[in-house]
C-alpha cells in the first residue's frame, strides 16, 4: 500500500473512530453544501453534492440527498409570486392534482452506527440514451456522462457512510465521509494512482471511491483532509443533485472535480463565506510533480436569500500534462418566484505548455431555467455555449481514457460548441424519480487539424440529438 494511501486511510479512520467531541445527529433529509461550502436556505450552488432546491436548516451529509432537486423550499420570510400556477395548470392539469411522494425509506441504521453519528445510504442510477445518428462506435460524442448509445447504463450504485458537523456550532466536532461507487461513471472520476490500479482502460464498469476524508470542524470553520470534491462549477458528480440526466460540457470537460489535499471553508457572516485549501491536481490521488495547486472561493446571498453568487478557481502546475493550468467559474442563482429558479455560470480556464507543447483557453456560459409544479413534476432547461479556443478541452470519454488527444493538448476541435437540453422530472415516490430528457448539440468551427473530422456521428457531422432517460432509486 502506497504512503498516500496509508496516510488518508489513517486519517478517515481516526475520525471515524470514537472520539470525545460532540457529533451532529444525522438528519433523513439534511443535504451537507460543503465540500462546496455552508448550508444557505437559497446559496450558490457550489460542487459536488450541492442542490439548492431543497433549503434545509442543518448542515448534513454530503451524500444525503434523499429529495427531488425539484422540490423547492423558500423560507417564509421570502417574498413569492405564485404565477405560474395558471400556467403550470393549462400546461398539465393532471400534474396540478394532489401529489404526495410520502416519506423516503432508507436503509436500516445499525445501532452502534447511529450512535457514533453515523449514517449509512446511497442510491441507484441506471438509463439509456439513444442518438438519432446512430453512430457505429456507440459512442454519445461530447455527451456525458450517459456516453454510449442505445446501451443500458447503470451509472451509480452509490454507498456512502458518513458523519457529518455542523461548522456553526460552538464547539469543536469531527466527522468523516466515505463514498464507494461501481458503474459505468467510473471512467469520469478515476484518480491517477488510485481507480487505475484496480480498474483498467477497457472495461466501462468498474469501482471508484469519489470522497474519502476526514473533517474537522466548529466556530463557523470547517477542514476537511483527504480525497474530497472541488469547488467549481454547478452541476455536481452524484446524480441525485442535478436536475438532468446528461451533464453540461462545463463540468464534463473544464472543473477538477475530484481533488486530493486540504479545504478549509469559513462562515463570515450570515451572507458570506470564504474557502481555501491546497491540492495535489486534477484528479491526482499521487502527485505527478510534487507540487500543490490552490483552490479557493468566495459566496455571498442576500439576505432574503433569494439571490446568490459563488467564485471558485483553482490553479497548479500539472506537468508532465502541461505547466500553469487555471480554472474558474462563477456561479449566480436567482429564486425569481416561488417555482421559477434562474441559474448563470460563466467558466474560464487556461493552460501553459501542455503535452504537446502548445497553450490553452477555453470559456463558456450556461444557463439553466427550473420551474416546480409540485412535488412530484418539474420542468428544466439548460441553454450552454462553450468555446473551445484550441482544440484541448471537448473530446469525448477519449478524453477520459487517456487516448484522446484532449488531455494531452493536441489539435482537437477548436471551435464553440453548443447544447440544449429540454427535461422533466417526476417523483411519484419520495425513493423513486425518473428523469427523461431531449438535448441538441452543435459545433460551429473548423475540421480536427489532425484527421479533418467532425465531432459527432463517427466524425462526420456538425451536430446530434439524443434523447434519454434514467430511474433513480435512493435508498
Amino acid at each position: 500500500m502506497n504512503r498516500t494511501l496509508t496516510v488518508l486511510l489513517a486519517a478517515v479512520v481516526g475520525a471515524l473512530s470514537p472520539l470525545p467531541l460532540v457529533a451532529v445527529e444525522p438528519s433523513s433529509t439534511s443535504i451537507e453544501r460543503s465540500p462546496s461550502g455552508l448550508r444557505f436556505p437559497v446559496q450558490a450552488s457550489y460542487s459536488y453534492y450541492e442542490r439548492d432546491d431543497e433549503p434545509q436548516e442543518v448542515v448534513q451529509s454530503p451524500s444525503d440527498i434523499v429529495q427531488s432537486p425539484s422540490d423547492v423550499a423558500i423560507e417564509d420570510n421570502i417574498v413569492i409570486d405564485d404565477t405560474g400556477d395558471a400556467w403550470a395548470a393549462s400546461v398539465c392539469p393532471e400534474c396540478q392534482a394532489a401529489c404526495d411522494p410520502g416519506a423516503p425509506w432508507t436503509l436500516p441504521q445499525p445501532c452502534l452506527l447511529q450512535r457514533m453519528g453515523f449514517k449509512v445510504g446511497g442510491w441507484m442510477q441506471q438509463g439509456i440514451t439513444m442518438n438519432a445518428d446512430d453512430p457505429v462506435d456507440r459512442y454519445n460524442a461530447t455527451v456525458a456522462l450517459n456516453d454510449r448509445h442505445g446501451e443500458w447504463q447503470v451509472n451509480q450504485l452509490w454507498l456512502y457512510l458518513t458523519r457529518p458537523i455542523d461548522q456553526t456550532a460552538p464547539y469543536l466536532q469531527a466527522g468523516a465521509h466515505v463514498d464507494i461507487v461501481w458503474g459505468s461513471d467510473w471512467r469520469f472520476g478515476r484518480f491517477f494512482g488510485l481507480e487505475e490500479k484496480i480498474n483498467s482502460d477497457d472495461q466501462f464498469y468498474g469501482w471508484v471511491f469519489p470522497q474519502m476524508y476526514a473533517e474537522f470542524g466548529g466556530h463557523n470553520l470547517s477542514v476537511k483532509i483527504g480525497h474530497f470534491a472541488g469547488i467549481l462549477g454547478y452541476e455536481v458528480v452524484p446524480a441525485v443533485g442535478n436536475f438532468f440526466y446528461s451533464h453540461s460540457l462545463a463540468m464534463s470537460y473544464t472543473e477538477p472535480q475530484l481533488v486530493t489535499g486540504v479545504m478549509a471553508d469559513y462562515k463570515l457572516s450570515e451572507q458570506w463565506s470564504v474557502q481555501a485549501g491546497f491540492h495535489r491536481g486534477w484528479f491526482m490521488f499521487e502527485d505527478l510533480n510534487n507540487k500543490l495547486d490552490f483552490m479557493g472561493g468566495i459566496k455571498w446571498q442576500s439576505c432574503d436569500g433569494r439571490l446568490s453568487a459563488a467564485y471558485a478557481l483553482s490553479s497548479g502546475n500539472q506537468s508532465p500534462l502541461g505547466e500553469n493550468w487555471f480554472a474558474s467559474s462563477l456561479v449566480i442563482q436567482y429564486q425569481m418566484t416561488e417555482k421559477f429558479k434562474y441559474v448563470l455560470q460563466h467558466n474560464l480556464g487556461q493552460a501553459d505548455d501542455l503535452a504537446a507543447g502548445n497553450d490553452a483557453e477555453w470559456y463558456g456560459i450556461n444557463q439553466y431555467l427550473l420551474y416546480t409544479i409540485n412535488p412530484c413534476w418539474s420542468l428544466g432547461a439548460r441553454i450552454e455555449w462553450m468555446r473551445d479556443d484550441d482544440g484541448t478541452r471537448v473530446a469525448g470519454i477519449g478524453n477520459l481514457l487517456g487516448t484522446n488527444r484532449g488531455w494531452t493538448g493536441g489539435p482537437g476541435y477548436a471551435g464553440d460548441f453548443y447544447e440544449l437540453s429540454l427535461g422533466v422530472n417526476w417523483k411519484p415516490k419520495a425513493n423513486l424519480w425518473f428523469r427523461p430528457e431531449v438535448r441538441w448539440d452543435w459545433y460551429d468551427g473548423p475540421n480536427n487539424l489532425i484527421d479533418g473530422t467532425r465531432p459527432f456521428s463517427d466524425g462526420q457531422d456538425d451536430s446530434q440529438f439524443t434523447a434519454g432517460f434514467d430511474v433513480i432509486v435512493t435508498y
